[in-house]
């Protein structure tokens, strides 16, 4: 006897596998929001498609939801060890022609002279060696056109006093 396919169940069944496939794309890159609602709109219609009242409609749905957020869960573990590449975070160090410098090691430049390009009070803009910094003065105002040294680097904040 020849086996009959229920083609309800087999869309049922493809549209949940597109929708989660397609809502993972968008937890994995987010910002285009193409995936997400197509996925959404998928695992709605699915539902519909498999439930017979609003009851059972409802017990999916939540199923649905559990799963979805253990999927959120294990793609931002993902992220969070490093194992996919996250779209969020910068990975370039210096990249000066996009307009950006990711934090990077400055210690090179504890003892570097320089000039004040705005007043530090305490905080603006030194030059140091031909590059623009934000810079901190140690806690005394300091006028433009002053010269500078860094006495100290503490990550990407940059300590300098006037030269004496």
């Amino acid at each position: 006897m020849p086996v009959s396919i229920d083609w309800l169940l087999v869309l049922t069944a493809v549209l949940f596998i597109v929708g989660f496939i397609l809502i993972g794309i968008e937890m994995a890159i987010p910002g285009f929001n193409l995936p997400g609602l197509t996925g959404a709109v998928c695992l709605v219609a699915a539902i519909f498609l498999v439930s017979d009242s609003f009851k059972e409609g409802a017990i999916i749905t939540i199923i649905v939801l559990l799963l979805l957020g253990i999927m959120l869960a294990v793609i931002l573990r993902f992220l969070s060890k490093g194992k996919l590449r996250s779209p969020v975070i910068l990975k370039e160090e210096l990249n000066t022609d996009k307009g950006y410098i990711s934090s990077n090691n400055l210690n090179y430049l504890e003892g570097k002279q320089g000039v004040a390009i705005t007043d530090l009070r305490p905080s603006g803009s030194a030059d140091v060696e031909g590059k623009d910094y934000d810079v901190i003065s140690e806690g005394r105002y300091i006028v433009k056109g002053a010269k500078i040294r860094v006495v100290k680097v503490q990550g990407s904040k940059i300590i300098v006093k006037q030269e004496e």
